[in-house]
């Protein structure tokens, strides 16, 4: 982590600007706000519907809303929340908005390091990239109790970011720009694609006669304890099922119906010779065998 900027002292809640009014942006500029943070700004792009989100935010944190062809900046923090291939191009376009010497500029990117900051770290401004791992949807604040944040970047913005992290009730911790892609898929494979899978178990549950939302709901009650499980005995514990028994004639009767539901066949194959190779399992050979 570089110390090439060195910062005025700060107050102990700096004022902050929110880049970006979506999903992430809006969740954070709430819950920033209950820590007893100020926020200042919140800046748009100028589309329509970029400026209503910023202007809903705006008046939800107490800010003012302005647009990224005309921003105070202001605020001693600057918070980039906008999707990673516009992070770069973002600051370009603010870089002459303020003077930046002296102040504090954060991406929330989880695959790209501080570096996509760098124009503003040549102008005298300490960079990180500090990432939640938590997800966000639209119209949704989750807690950041216990979140872990992923920080990397100027050694002095380091230090703003976990005074910050600190009053979210988040927990901080270091990860290095070389390992940022892994950390971000080992991000998706929790919310995303965990979310992927679901979809999948749906369509299959139509091959059952069971409808999608019917099926949704359906699901809850196992999936619900398949993670309450997971978290207090570990993957081994919480694993149940055909492959922990080595029954490869019901792996057969499901990949036999899983030929008629376009896609399903692939995702089932995929997560059960993963299940083989990482987690207990009778036959494991036969099993092997019976998922190619």
């Amino acid at each position: 982590m570089s110390n090439s900027a060195i910062l005025p002292r700060m107050t102990a809640k700096p004022r902050i600007a929110i880049v970006g009014p979506g999903s992430l942006g809006s969740a954070l500029g709430v819950s920033l706000r209950k820590a007893g943070y100020r926020i200042s700004e919140v800046v748009s792009r100028e589309g329509k519907k970029s400026r209503r989100r910023a202007s809903r935010l705006a008046r939800a944190v107490g800010a003012r809303a302005t647009t990224t062809n005309h921003p105070n900046l202001t605020a001693q923090i600057v918070w980039l929340c906008v999707p990673d291939r516009e992070i770069a191009r973002c600051a370009q376009s603010l870089q002459l908005a303020s003077s930046w010497k002296g102040k504090v500029a954060l991406h929330s990117s989880g695959a790209l390091s501080s570096d996509e900051l760098d124009l503003l770290r040549r102008k005298g401004t300490a960079v990180a990239s500090l990432h939640p791992m938590m997800t966000f949807v639209q119209g949704v604040t989750p807690s950041l109790q216990g979140v872990p944040f992923a920080v990397e970047g100027d050694t002095p913005a380091v230090r703003i970011a976990r005074g910050i992290v600190r009053q979210l009730g988040g927990e901080l911790f270091a990860i290095q720009k070389k390992n940022k892609p892994a950390y971000h898929a080992w991000s998706a494979f929790a919310s995303p694609l965990l979310i992927s899978a679901l979809v999948a178990a749906e369509q299959v549950a139509g091959a059952a006669g069971i409808p999608r939302q019917a099926a949704r709901r359906m699901m809850l009650p196992i999936v619900r304890q398949t993670v309450a499980n997971y978290a207090r005995y570990g993957p081994a514990g919480a694993f149940s099922g055909p492959i922990i028994r080595g029954d490869a004639e019901t792996l057969r009767k499901h990949l036999k119906i899983l030929r008629r539901i376009p896609g399903a066949k692939d995702v089932y194959l995929a997560l059960a010779r993963s299940a083989v190779r990482n987690l207990p399992a009778h036959n494991r050979r036969l099993l092997q065998k019976v998922l190619g």
